[in-house]
């Protein structure tokens, strides 16, 4: 810069001092109006996903459910909150923002399905270092989507902006959601699980929304890009195929449970097949698997293959095509496939259940 060169202004708050005419909220990095004005393109997506017992209206200081609206004689609440792990990572990395909250939705809603429950209504919130309005519209709109779909309610949430937390482009998330069950379908059904049930289960999308630290280590590995073409699916790149939404289960564990056809269901999370599906069964029984059942969807394989993984640290870190997993009395089995059939589910007789 020449002595002749326009000098900046001189900022007294950089100095010590605040400016002139007082510091203000969005000095130090928290934009009101960019808050406000993400209330008013959410409100629309909210009120979409009304439901019996809730209005879903977004403004007051809490959100608002009739109990009774539900018609339950005798209902038990289940809560349930997760977030994404580190698959919003790659959501950062390849610019893909519409399918994450769908993954946040159904890390909670599934897990109270675990418990018979049918998911009521759910909050979220939104963490950032500044509001990006496209960004986080985007990331609500998938949630309301995915709420939608589970037949819960979006009633209310929290956007955080937080600069000097996350840094700038960076933003967190995790979701609240409560379900209810009349008593008598609370489940596991401990009780009444012998040895000789079966195990059915449904598919997954994918990873789902765990093991997401390994998966970024094997493409870090692989030496792809999140922009580089799928080397296990076409018409994607990398990202768009790691960043598949999570499965959404209630439209087809309700009514099973509804039915009676199910003892126990596991929600094959963080821990695999190894830990999740014993959660649902009593100490003295243990799950066996039939290997040859399904075959490891692609994704799996890649990951397997490129990073080395053994068999068995696959099994207690990823689904490995597996998202939800029933326990169900033989002379079940053939109503509840043909169930998930009629609902448009692709069931697997997963292995069965027998004395530890």
């Amino acid at each position: 810069m020449t002595s002749d060169s326009p000098k900046p202004p001189r900022s007294d708050a950089a100095h010590g001092k605040p400016p002139a005419n007082g510091l203000t909220y969005k000095d130090a990095g928290v934009d009101i109006d960019a808050g406000d004005a993400l209330v008013k393109r959410i409100a629309p997506l909210a009120k979409a996903t009304a439901r019996r017992g809730a209005d879903a209206a977004l403004g007051g200081f809490g959100g608002l459910f009739d109990l009774k609206a539900l018609g339950m004689t005798d209902p038990i609440l289940v809560s349930g909150t997760d977030g994404v792990g580190t698959k919003l990572e790659i959501a950062l990395a390849a610019g893909i923002h519409d399918g994450i909250g769908q993954d946040l939705v159904a890390m909670c809603v599934n897990d109270v399905l675990a418990q018979g429950a049918e998911p009521l209504f759910f909050l979220d919130y939104f963490a950032c270092g500044k509001l990006d309005l496209d960004i986080a519209t985007a990331v609500i709109s998938g949630i309301a989507r995915a709420c939608k779909e589970a037949g819960c309610a979006l009633i209310g949430g929290e956007t955080a902006e937080m600069p000097g937390m996350y840094s700038e482009g960076k933003y967190d998330l995790a979701g609240f959601t409560v379900g209810a069950v009349e008593r008598d379908k609370v489940l596991p059904k401990l009780d009444t699980m012998r040895p000789g049930d079966v195990l059915v289960a449904l598919p997954s999308s994918g990873p789902h929304s765990n093991g997401y630290s390994l998966i970024r280590k094997v493409v870090a590995v692989s030496g792809l890009s999140w922009d580089a073409a799928s080397p296990y699916s076409e018409d994607q790149t990398l990202g768009q195929a790691l960043l598949t939404p999570t499965t959404l289960y209630p439209a087809a564990a309700l009514p099973a449970i509804r039915a009676d056809l199910v003892k126990g269901l596991a929600h094959i999370t963080g821990g695999g097949l190894t830990d999740n599906i014993p959660r649902m069964l009593p100490k003295h029984l243990v799950p066996v698997l039939d290997e040859q059942a399904w075959t490891l969807p692609p994704v799996f394989q890649w990951l397997q293959e490129t990073g080395g993984i053994a068999a068995s640290e696959m099994a207690r870190t990823f689904n490995c095509g597996i998202g939800l997993v029933a326990s169900v009395a033989p002379e079940n089995v053939p109503a509840l496939l043909d169930l998930w059939l009629e609902l448009g589910q692709d069931p697997i007789v997963l292995g069965e259940v027998r004395a530890a």
